[in-house]
């Protein structure tokens, strides 16, 4: 039923954002668009995914677009793309476990939504930036006496957030993963879903990006904590269809524009300011548009 609802409410949007246009390179001119950022460019509109469940990140209620980091990065590249021209933007929700799937079938024509750049994901996917890195950390409830760095997790509840590979990291040994802790994996539809379970005493833990968990600790001041105990070193990425290179080579002018001018670290302290975090700094180095 909730896919069915999210389904429906996807379509209403897309509907009312982009008339009649179907998929990600609609026919316009008499052939559909080759690349995202000829589209952009020539029809002034792009099928954008986002999370809708993380605050701070992408955070969706009601009938309203979605708000958070990831949107304001959005906008922002966006706009450079079009050269200033105005540009349409229809929101898609792309929880972790469908990214790939809606790049490839044409559902979206690029996602923005917390997509860690991992050498599994590229066979699929061609990713632009990074545009913004940061490290893996781990959170747990403020009032856990027994957990103090990512050393105690062993035997503990950990989350894995459907779609994700953050637990990876934790759980599996090298070359897979950083760790090899041996844990209870409890399964949540997404970090949302991981955070009520926490809150809930259903797990002991949520690991991921601390940007993303950033946003949960300002929405719930007080309910968590971080272990400050970084696991690695993580990028996030945009991503396109698989060889785009022309919209990922124009991403990636656009995201040095935007660390160059300021916002980059504007909108950081907007959006995660409040948290306990340090925050990215610089631009990170490109991944290149293999």
């Amino acid at each position: 039923m909730r896919g069915a609802m999210l389904a429906a409410a996807a379509i209403a949007v897309g509907a009312s954002a982009c008339g009649s246009g179907v998929g990600p390179y609609p026919a316009v001119g008499g052939g559909p668009y080759p690349t995202a950022l000829s589209k952009i460019r020539s029809a002034g509109r792009v099928v954008v995914g986002t999370k809708w469940d993380q605050p701070s990140v992408g955070w969706k209620t009601g009938t309203g677009e979605p708000q958070g980091f990831d949107v304001d990065v959005t906008r922002y590249l966006v706009g450079k793309l079009a050269g200033g021209s105005p540009v349409r933007i229809t929101w898609r929700e792309s929880p972790s476990s469908t990214r790939e799937a809606l790049l490839q079938n044409g559902t979206v024509d690029l996602i923005v939504a917390s997509y860690s750049i991992t050498s599994s994901r590229r066979p699929k996917v061609t990713f632009a930036g990074p545009y913004v890195a940061m490290q893996q950390d781990t959170m747990v409830r403020a009032d856990d006496p027994d957990i103090n760095s990512v050393a105690d997790l062993r035997g503990k509840r950990i989350c894995l957030a459907e779609g994700s590979n953050s637990y990876r990291r934790l759980v599996d040994p090298p070359p897979d993963g950083d760790l090899g802790i041996r844990a209870v994996l409890i399964p949540a539809r997404d970090y949302s879903d991981c955070v009520r379970k926490l809150a809930d005493d259903k797990l002991d833990a949520v690991t991921t990006e601390n940007l993303g968990l950033a946003g949960y600790l300002q929405q719930y001041p007080g309910k968590f904590r971080l272990l400050n105990d970084p696991i690695s070193n993580e990028r996030w990425g945009i991503g396109l269809k698989k060889g785009d290179l022309a919209t990922c080579e124009a991403v990636n002018k656009a995201v040095a524009d935007m660390w160059r001018d300021g916002t980059a670290t504007k909108m950081l302290d907007k959006w995660f300011g409040e948290s306990e975090i340090r925050l990215p700094s610089s631009m990170p180095r490109p991944a290149g548009c293999p």
